[in-house]
């Protein structure tokens, strides 16, 4: 994988570019769409393509482990050919599920040992085993395995998970290092910098990650219950101590606004499900501000869902038909609505790299915030 750094925007630390990988590029800043289990919820692989334009989507190790297995993925020569995705993916390595799975999870220096949430059979990720898993799923960018504290942990509980998680990343790395990729294409692996909300943390984070110069860096255990400025101080911390030449990734973050202010502060690559899980509950992000779709002021407007929309859904589809299909519980509501949302997103960053070329990108952003996050 390579990363080119194409501009910086003049008043702030915004900055485009593009990731070259074997299944493609990607123009940088960039929104991958969670496809958790080979498949972003609701949406054709084609309108992925054709209409929401994705240039790479994400998939999750955890539950592409659990199922299908790794047995028909190896079978099937890797995750792109299960699928039918011809375009760079991204796995994560499970670490946000040893997270959001605590009650059910046990972590020690070798590993974490987690209870499936399917039948509740018994599993173990290690540093090594967790490398081996992703270059089954065959992945083009893989995460390295790390332990996701909560926002609000304490400073002595932040101090311990960094170093457990430093410790995986050293094993992670040998193993990645000595292993090679199954299909015949190259595989690229970022650490993930853990650290809480804690500056000294953050700071050793970085300086560890740095030792091992790799092609990218992963910025994790940020959006999971720390305040909003909490999250903008990490990364205005992080980001100018990582690479300038190197991409940097925000893990699972976040809304539209999110979006932007990362961008500012130097982050290049993110994904989050809000997208597609607001979109299934009638939540549609727009140029003009956020719509609750089964508010009856929505009834009789015969409008289009989005007129600054590049998207066909966007287009073809009005505010009130989309409304009549949420109220009458059809699944239909659900697919329009996560293809707008996803389109938006990727609008939303193209937009971003056109204003950071164009060198107005800050003033550009303070407007647009504003814009799109007003409730309607």
């Amino acid at each position: 994988m390579r990363f080119q750094k194409i501009r910086q925007d003049p008043q702030s630390s915004a900055r485009c570019g593009i990731i070259t990988t074997d299944h493609g590029t990607i123009q940088t800043p960039i929104f991958m769409p969670v496809g958790t289990v080979g498949s972003v919820k609701g949406v054709y692989h084609r309108d992925l393509k054709e209409d929401v334009k994705a240039e790479i989507i994400l998939g999750n190790t955890y539950h592409l482990y659990l199922r299908p297995g790794l047995d028909i993925l190896r079978a099937a020569g890797g995750l792109h050919k299960f699928i039918g995705w011809d375009r760079p993916i991204l796995t994560d390595s499970g670490g946000f599920q040893v997270f959001s799975l605590s009650p059910i999870r046990k972590l020690t220096p070798e590993g974490c040992t987690f209870a499936s949430h399917i039948d509740g059979s018994r599993h173990t990720f290690t540093p090594e085993n967790n490398v081996d898993t992703q270059r089954i799923i065959g992945a083009d960018i893989v995460m390295a395995l790390d332990e996701c504290c909560p926002g609000d942990a304490t400073f002595a509980y932040a101090e311990k998970s960094l170093k457990l998680t430093q410790n995986w990343l050293e094993r992670f790395i040998r193993h990645f290092d000595e292993t090679e990729p199954l299909y015949g294409y190259s595989q690229t692996l970022f650490p993930i910098i853990q650290g809480c909300v804690y500056p000294e943390l953050r700071k050793q984070a970085v300086e560890h990650a740095l030792r091992f110069d790799r092609e990218g860096y992963a910025i994790g255990g940020l959006a999971v219950g720390e305040p909003t400025e909490e999250m903008y101080r990490m990364l205005e911390l992080v980001c100018p101590l990582l690479p300038d030449d190197r991409p940097r990734y925000l893990m699972g973050v976040g809304t539209p606004a999110n979006l932007l202010e990362g961008i500012a502060r130097g982050v290049d690559m993110f994904d989050c499900v809000m997208p597609t899980r607001n979109g299934r509950n009638g939540m549609l992000f727009t140029w003009n501000g956020i719509m609750n779709m089964r508010n009856k002021k929505w009834e009789s407007d015969f409008s289009p869902l989005d007129e600054s929309g590049s998207s066909f859904v966007d287009r073809y589809y009005t505010k009130a038909y989309l409304r009549h299909l949420f109220v009458s519980g059809e699944m239909f509501a659900a697919m329009i609505a996560s293809e707008h949302n996803l389109s938006f997103y990727l609008d939303l960053v193209r937009a971003a790299r056109e204003h950071i070329m164009a060198g107005d990108f800050s003033s550009w952003k303070e407007v647009t915030v504003k814009r799109i996050m007003t409730r309607l």
